[in-house]
């Protein structure tokens, strides 16, 4: 399985990362994993859905314009 190295991560996160990881009797490894998991599948769920809407749209949305809308569902 590969593995992935994430350096510089601030101390106040690593904090909350471990108090997460505590709360749900999870390895803090184990917790970022679920929280990246989390996250992509979301985004991905978001993408899927404004995807298949394109046929009916006269243009592609900008990027920018869907990382918008992202933001706007999890206000």
């Amino acid at each position: 399985m590969p593995t992935l190295t994430i350096r510089n991560v601030p101390p106040r996160l690593v904090r909350t990362l471990k108090a997460l990881a505590k709360r749900n009797h999870r390895s803090m490894e184990q917790e970022v994993r679920e929280l990246l998991d989390e996250s992509v599948g979301e985004r991905l769920s978001v993408l899927h859905q404004i995807e298949s809407g394109w046929g009916d749209q006269a243009r592609r949305p900008e990027p920018g314009e869907i990382d918008g809308w992202i933001q706007t569902g999890q206000s």
